[in-house]
């Protein structure tokens, strides 16, 4: 079994649910009392939001990543599992540096979406996530869309996640105005939701969308285990 190398912290609260979620996987997937070889490398949430927010300086918060995966690496890793969509917009300028792979978590859910014949998503997350471009270049290289929020969207999006998900606050209000803004993009031509915010699917499962919904979280959980379970 390989080691799973994942990079943390941002926030606990998703954290906590990779380390579930990859370990009941594992148990399914391998039998017996089979758990994951994880080795944890926790970012403090709070120099990465000081970094990004307070100082606008994306070069510090990038370092502190790149300090974790040099950890990760060192501790015996095989691959890395960023456990936050938005800190993937870091890859491309992190791979150089070590020479272990990420398991980046937009391509496992665009095979996702493209598995189910779907090819034009709306991407929910941080305001990092939803107007970088780094889920759009992944999907566009598997021959896929993604589409944007509106700005009200955007602001309700990302200030629900700052505000209540990563302090482990989970509302009725507040999933009821998530399918109002999934149920409106799919007016506006949207086929499918990606719930690009690992925090997300802890507020609404996929189920309870009104689009056809994708869990990163959960797709990339079962991603990492498979890698790791994968003899090759």
């Amino acid at each position: 079994m390989k080691k799973i190398g994942m990079i943390g912290g941002l926030s606990w609260v998703s954290t906590a649910e990779y380390y579930k979620r990859v370990n009941e996987i594992t148990q399914m997937t391998a039998g017996g009392v089979s758990s994951a070889r994880i080795v944890l490398e926790s970012v403090n949430r709070q120099d990465y939001v000081s970094a990004v927010i307070d100082r606008g300086d994306e070069a510090a918060a990038c370092q502190q990543i790149a300090d974790s995966a040099r950890s990760l690496q060192s501790a015996g890793a095989d691959f890395i599992v960023i456990t936050c969509n938005d800190v993937h917009r870091f890859v491309p300028t992190i791979e150089p540096m070590i020479n272990i792979p990420f398991l980046h978590i937009a391509q496992v859910t665009a095979e996702a979406v493209k598995s189910k014949g779907l090819g034009r998503t709306a991407i929910l997350g941080v305001r990092k996530t939803m107007e970088g471009t780094f889920f759009p270049e992944v999907f566009a290289r598997n021959d896929l869309e993604t589409v944007e929020p509106n700005e009200a969207e955007k602001k309700f999006i990302h200030d629900s996640i700052y505000e209540e998900l990563v302090h482990n606050r989970f509302h009725e209000e507040t999933r009821g105005k998530y399918k109002d803004v999934m149920a409106a993009m799919g007016q506006r031509g949207a086929d499918s939701v990606a719930l690009a915010c690992t925090e997300i699917p802890l507020l609404i499962s996929p189920g309870e969308c009104p689009l056809p919904a994708f869990s990163t979280t959960e797709l990339h959980c079962q991603a990492a285990v498979a890698r790791a379970l994968d003899a090759r």
